[in-house]
């Protein structure tokens, strides 16, 4: 039987969020292709109800992947986007469930290694602290 892949979820701004996944494929770096890629216009659109669905909806994980906050296309979306990480994971931690489920993090389209470092990551926490959910799940 094969173990289980983790299931993590990605919100990536359409700007340099989108474009490390795209220059890490074209660089021929490889990374977990269990993740789900949502496309957002910026992470400052991403509201705390849209992380926490995903988790709902069987996310074992979910990162945020913004521009640089001093790059940031819109200004300000990439810190906007880091306080709504920073409130769900208070949340979750508030409700029992590990904060380390859910992260933010930024990048440049220039960074091919960014994307795949930070899918690994998320794997290696999904890992360590196994599925979200009760065992026996289907998910």
């Amino acid at each position: 039987m094969t173990p289980r892949r983790p299931k993590i979820v990605g919100f990536c701004c359409e700007r340099h969020g989108l474009d490390s996944p795209v220059a890490a494929a074209k660089s021929g770096i490889t990374y977990d292709a269990s993740v789900r890629i949502i496309d957002v216009p910026c992470t400052g659109r991403v509201d705390g109800l849209h992380i926490l669905k995903a988790l709902e909806d069987g996310a074992d994980a979910v990162f945020v992947l913004g521009c640089l906050e001093k790059n940031c296309y819109y200004d300000t979306g990439s810190i906007e986007g880091r306080k709504r990480v920073e409130h769900v994971r208070s949340m979750l931690e508030e409700a029992g469930i590990e904060k380390e489920r859910v992260e933010m993090f930024n990048t440049s389209s220039t960074m091919t290694w960014r994307f795949p470092e930070i899918v690994s990551k998320m794997c290696d926490v999904v890992n360590r602290l196994g599925p979200l959910g009760k065992e026996g799940d289907e998910q």
